[in-house]
């Protein structure tokens, strides 16, 4: 059965071997699989593999290891896993077992799980470098201190244990940033099926609907289309919505309410993340559009920004300047342009950066700044733009009319050689578009 990854074997192998090569031939490289967790007595929580190991390999069981070592002879990649047990098997599904690593996932060798004790410190034995995520799994640091230690132990023999510790991170979250064309292909995949989800919850809006039928909406389209939910999908309706992380989704969205719904599929392991913001009702009231409108301007603001070249931060500073200046004419924010900026009064309305990184992870692995600097954006690097503004429900400094309004826009965006593409381009964003995708009229 071939692995469900939508990435060539040969595609994880060169990653493997441009890790090695960066990392050098007298390191050795651990990487666990992510434990399974416990949600409530015997139950589980839905399992998600390690996104690191995934990215080397592919392989999406629990009770792994993969072990890179650069130049050896009797193979560099080594998987320790679980064995096939039928009994197993017939309650929790089938596993590849050692043989089956090999042969599905173009590993040059695999072991028993149980073997991992008795093997691993042979592997690192002789070597000057290991490379480990240190303090994300405090067992499992237990267990590779205590293989040191044995290799340790050995010095008077003769063995050469391992001098040198460094985090993991510094290496591959740099290869991880930059997305290859069959990465591309599945980010583009989970951004379409978000962009059908998210027209499904406007389809469905109407006064009186509650926060978790629209969910309910958003991710039965993800799971028609073989997705799952790449985060927990925000449903905000009225004064919800300047509630940045909310996760209740159990409110009644009353009419002339707006709704923010903050939601992206996961596809292949590889995430999207959009936000929209429309009017239950189907129609924006004075103030509601005079926001999402700014909102809107903001992002154009710091998508002009999105090209090589360019540096990270100068979109998140382009939607600030734009969104002040709206402020100040709006009259939320008082004073000149340049005072308001100085002393980040936006924070008031806008608490949170244009974006991030996305990839295997929502919040994506990658450095935002180099020597103190913000990094360059150079083609391959997908992020996010999602400039937003909240006015508090009891900020009784505003006028009334605009209290309680919470509007965020997010897209994803890949950095080209010409310019950028915005994956999600094909979601309705402006107040005419999702008024027009929504009926165009107060229903």
């Amino acid at each position: 059965m071939k692995p469900l990854t939508g990435i060539d074997a040969r595609e994880f192998a060169r990653r493997r071997r441009q890790l090695m090569r960066i990392a050098g031939d007298d390191a050795i490289l651990v990487l666990p699989a992510a434990p399974e967790r416990i949600r409530s007595r015997d139950t589980h929580y839905p399992y998600r593999q390690d996104s690191d190991l995934w990215y080397l390999a592919g392989f999406d069981e629990p009770e792994a290891v993969l072990v890179l070592v650069p130049g050896r002879s009797h193979g560099e990649a080594i998987l320790f896993c679980r064995e096939r047990d039928p009994e197993r098997e017939g309650w929790d599904g089938p596993r590849s077992g050692p043989e089956g690593a090999v042969e599905r996932f173009g590993l040059d060798d695999a072991y028993p799980i149980e073997d991992l004790d008795e093997i691993l410190p042979g592997l690192l034995e002789g070597r000057s470098r290991v490379y480990y995520h240190f303090g994300r799994d405090t067992e499992f640091d237990l267990k590779l201190i205590g293989w040191l230690n044995r290799v340790r132990a050995q010095v008077r023999s003769g063995a050469q244990p391992p001098h040198e510790f460094l985090e993991l991170g510094h290496l591959l979250d740099e290869l991880r940033l930059f997305k290859s064309p069959a990465e591309l292909k599945l980010m583009q995949r989970a951004a379409d099926i978000s962009i059908k989800a998210h027209e499904a919850a406007m389809r469905a809006a109407r006064p009186g609907v509650r926060e978790y039928e629209l969910q309910a909406e958003i991710e039965r389209t993800f799971r028609m289309h073989d997705a799952v939910p790449a985060y927990g999908s925000i449903v905000g309706a009225g004064d919800n919505a300047c509630v940045l992380h909310y996760v209740a989704n159990a409110a009644q969205a009353r009419d002339g309410d707006l709704v923010l719904v903050d939601a992206g599929a996961e596809y292949r392991n590889y995430a999207s993340d959009i936000t929209r913001t429309f009017p239950v009702n189907g129609r924006f009231s004075r103030e509601q559009r005079a926001l999402h409108d700014l909102v809107g301007a903001a992002q154009a603001a710091a998508l002009a920004q999105a090209r090589p070249g360019v540096p990270y931060e100068a979109g998140h500073d382009a939607a600030v300047r734009t969104l002040t200046e709206g402020l100040l004419r709006l009259g939320l924010l008082k004073g000149t342009l340049e005072k308001n900026l100085a002393g980040a009064q936006y924070k008031r309305f806008y608490r949170h950066k244009t974006g991030h990184w996305l990839g295997l992870d929502v919040h994506d692995v990658g450095d935002y700044r180099i020597d103190g600097e913000s990094r360059l954006l150079e083609p391959g690097m997908v992020f996010t733009i999602e400039p937003g503004l909240y006015v508090s429900p009891d900020d009784t400094t505003v006028a009334a009319k605009w209290r309680g309004i919470g509007i965020r826009t997010e897209d994803d965006v890949l950095v080209t050689k010409e310019g950028h593409k915005v994956l999600t381009a094909k979601l309705a964003r402006s107040a005419d578009e999702i008024e027009a995708l929504m009926g165009g009229q107060a229903r």
